[in-house]
């Protein structure tokens, strides 16, 4: 049994990764605004936004393994306050790495592909990155943060999508949300990219830890699509009319901060290190329906009750 401390614990992969792995490892999750109750996990509340935090958190914890997903994940808030998502999605996980390093901590960090600007890809860890957003440009930070601090942390360039806590906090859930009330939803025919489902990730992520790997990973499903198919496919997972996935374009969003529209990541090193393949589409979207089935997104939901 391993001591894991997950920060993010009530976000989308920190929920869903705490509650996969409590019954095999002992997993205490950090949450600051939003309590969790009746989780199979120890859950301790802490402000990760103060400066000290972090390093105060490590210290007292002393895990084996940090999985860091807290972060300002929101693009559009990130840009409204790009000082905040420096102090969490940067400076944070600098303090972070710096503590972990010095504890003996295994760090995984959480970083977006979207810290590439989408002008070519498929992107190597080789390519160098040109973010676009707030958003990004405080990932990027992020990142060179933790490998300067810590060269042994795992940096990981992830997207994801599954089941959360309030039903609203992926791009699956949007699509499920809307096609099952006979709604339409607007897809982006012109932005690309290779979700993972997050409990996929969470095992992941989990095994390259054990495994020891170290450094910058491309976490990502090797298939990638646009935003549009991707509706579509999730419309087909579930029986819904896949004609109300409709198919639009970025620039017609109206959002404030820039998305890349090209961010097809190359998993070759991953799968190389790992000596396996990763889950494609059709594997990710059928686990996210089974779950439905199983019951388990308002498993989720009577955490927050």
């Amino acid at each position: 049994m391993t001591k894991i401390l997950v920060t993010g614990a009530s976000g989308l992969l920190g929920l869903n990764f705490a509650l996969q792995h409590a019954a095999q490892h002992e997993i205490t999750g950090v949450v600051n605004s939003q309590a969790l109750h009746g989780a199979p996990f120890a859950v301790r509340g802490a402000d990760l936004g103060l400066p000290g935090s972090g390093a105060s958190l490590l210290e007292a914890e002393r895990p084996e393994i940090l999985l860091h997903c807290a972060a300002v994940a929101n693009l559009e808030v990130a840009e409204r306050d790009p000082a905040l998502a420096q102090r969490v999605n940067a400076d944070l996980p600098g303090e972070l790495a710096e503590a972990s390093r010095r504890l003996g901590v295994r760090m995984v960090h959480l970083s977006t592909d979207a810290v590439f600007d989408g002008t070519h890809g498929p992107y190597s860890e080789e390519d160098e990155p040109n973010p676009l957003s707030a958003y990004a440009r405080s990932k990027r930070a992020g990142e060179l943060a933790v490998l300067q601090a810590n060269p042994r942390a795992i940096v990981a360039r992830v997207n994801f999508y599954g089941w959360s806590l309030n039903g609203r906090r992926s791009l699956a859930e949007f699509f499920f949300n809307n096609l099952s009330a006979g709604k339409t939803a607007n897809g982006w025919t012109d932005v690309f990219f290779c979700p993972l489902e997050v409990t996929e990730l969470g095992n992941l992520l989990l095994e390259m830890a054990q495994k020891g790997l170290e450094g910058l990973y491309h976490v990502v499903s090797p298939e990638c699509l646009s935003k549009f198919d991707f509706g579509r496919a999730v419309a087909r997972a579930f029986g819904f009319d896949e004609n109300l996935v409709l198919p639009t374009r970025v620039s017609e969003s109206g959002l404030n901060a820039a998305r890349s529209p090209d961010l097809r990541l190359s998993t070759t090193k991953l799968a190389r290190d790992l000596g396996r393949g990763l889950p494609g589409q059709a594997e990710c979207l059928g686990r996210f329906q089974r779950q439905h089935l199983e019951g388990y997104p308002q498993r989720l939901r009577s955490l927050a009750a």
